[in-house]
């Protein structure tokens, strides 16, 4: 499933082109308030989902926190997703961000809290969440299913569908549509280059934008 060279391909895309390539199919991909906090360039890779309930402090045991688990379960190539349904409770901190970091993971994205915001970025790991706070996860979380569907930021997300996270935002493409709006994003990445390198030769943004049918 982690094919490396289609990872390469679509790591030249940005979020902003593949939202516009999605619009093309009318697929609602864009992840909303969830914001990157780690990391340093662009994350890509494809969803390894996790669910999670929460509760008050005690709500739950704390071997049902099960951190280990969902980091156990992501490698290179791929993201965690976590649904923690937008609790304002920590699903990550610094030293599971270090085994992420170490397994190879893409990214963590969580539609919850992180905290050790300063640790996790030591890791170079990166991480999105909707929520920093100090609030630990530990008797408050329980780890309800890994690979199986959920949503983050209002989207859907099956496992192995591509995610991408940049500083402009985060969006997911499901898998069974990836060749179609890969090929769309691409066409619409030629255009943007084309309509750059007029502007650099000198045509106004209008010329420019006319002459590639841009607007």
């Amino acid at each position: 499933m982690n094919d490396p060279s289609l990872l390469q391909r679509c790591q030249r895309i940005g979020t902003s082109t593949w939202s516009d390539a999605l619009d093309g199919f009318a697929i609602d991909g864009v992840i909303r308030g969830v914001a990157q906090r780690s990391g340093r360039g662009r994350c890509i890779g494809f969803a390894v989902t996790a669910r999670e309930a929460s509760g008050p402090r005690g709500a739950y045991p704390r071997t049902d926190f099960a951190v280990g688990r969902m980091i156990a379960s992501v490698g290179p190539g791929q993201v965690l997703m976590i649904d923690a349904n937008g609790a304002e409770v920590s699903t990550c901190g610094g030293l599971a961000a270090l085994a992420a970091s170490l397994r190879g993971a893409a990214g963590v994205i969580i539609d919850g809290g992180c905290r050790d915001v300063d640790e996790i970025r030591a890791t170079n790991l990166w991480l999105a969440s909707r929520f920093v706070t100090p609030t630990t996860g530990k008797t408050r979380i329980r780890v309800e299913a890994i690979g199986e569907p959920i949503r983050v930021g209002g989207v859907p997300v099956d496992p192995g569908d591509l995610v991408v996270g940049d500083e402009t935002g985060i969006v997911v493409i499901p898998r069974e549509a990836l060749d179609q709006v890969l090929a769309k994003a691409e066409a619409l990445l030629r255009k943007d280059l084309e309509i750059e390198a007029a502007l650099r030769g000198g045509q106004s943004f209008s010329e420019a934008a006319a002459a590639a049918d841009y607007i």
